[in-house]
């Protein structure tokens, strides 16, 4: 009786899959499960979404940095940019360090999956959350008044791509070369530094022009500045923009010769 089959239906295809599946597939699961970690939730959306609200109904910030912006216009770009460390940088590097620790990075490393595409999952997943941020930030910041320049809109958008790949590269090499406990206590140091002190809750043209000009070089304070520039005044941030690709290109560089899996 012959089959029914064509011949070779069911021989064995031994082989790695498709690159473009493995980086959809890969993504997708660290982008599920970073938002299904509480922890996560609050760094990424939560504490954004309550500096958001707070510092654009309350009189906190001073007068003099604001100029002629409303509280909201000035505020939002600013906390996009926290978003994008926060997710890219902080939980990223804390995710990697105690994947690191439990072994899964060994045991992925043993797939077909290729080291630089476990990376690029990363970075994928990363982008993937820095969109629901950015989605429901600005809807909220919508409710509260926020009229984004419709000019500035594409470069944002460039901005917060460059953003997530620098903070994204910065988090992979801290949470790639240190124990879990030590990316655990400085990648949350670093947050709060630079929230407070890195250009997004004080803008660098409000700091002695030395401290300034410093600032405008970390990548937070590019990001903000940048993502102000182009939102409020509807121009694209050049110099930003260049700060933060040197930043993603090196901090890049230097990981993939630092990272460890164990």
């Amino acid at each position: 009786m012959s089959s029914p089959f064509p011949a070779g239906t069911f021989a064995p295809a031994p082989g790695r899959g498709s690159l473009g599946k493995m980086l959809r597939t890969h993504a997708r699961v660290e982008a599920a499960l970073t938002l299904r970690h509480g922890e996560q939730l609050l760094l990424t959306l939560i504490i954004p979404l309550a500096l958001l609200i707070g510092l654009s109904l309350l009189d906190i910030l001073p007068a003099s940095q604001l100029g002629s912006t409303s509280k909201v216009d000035w505020m939002t770009p600013r906390i996009l940019a926290l978003a994008v460390m926060s997710s890219a940088f902080t939980g990223q590097a804390i995710a990697l360090g105690f994947d690191r620790r439990y072994g899964v990075l060994k045991r992925l490393s043993a797939t077909a999956l290729p080291r630089w595409l476990l990376v690029a999952g990363r970075l994928v997943a990363a982008l993937v959350v820095v969109v629901l941020q950015s989605v429901v930030l600005g809807v909220v910041a919508a409710f509260l008044g926020w009229s984004p320049s419709a000019a500035g809109i594409g470069s944002a958008v460039v901005l917060l791509v460059l953003g997530t790949l620098a903070f994204g590269a910065l988090g992979v090499l801290l949470g790639g070369a240190l124990r879990a406990e030590a990316v655990l206590a400085l990648a949350n140091i670093v947050w709060f530094v630079l929230l407070l002190a890195g250009g997004i809750l004080l803008a660098p043209s409000a700091l002695p022009s030395g401290v300034g000009l410093v600032v405008s070089l970390l990548p937070s304070g590019a990001l903000a500045e940048g993502m102000r520039a182009a939102l409020v005044d509807g121009q694209f941030p050049v110099g930003p923009a260049v700060v933060l690709v040197v930043w993603a290109a090196a901090a890049g560089a230097l990981a993939t010769r630092t990272t460890k899996l164990t």
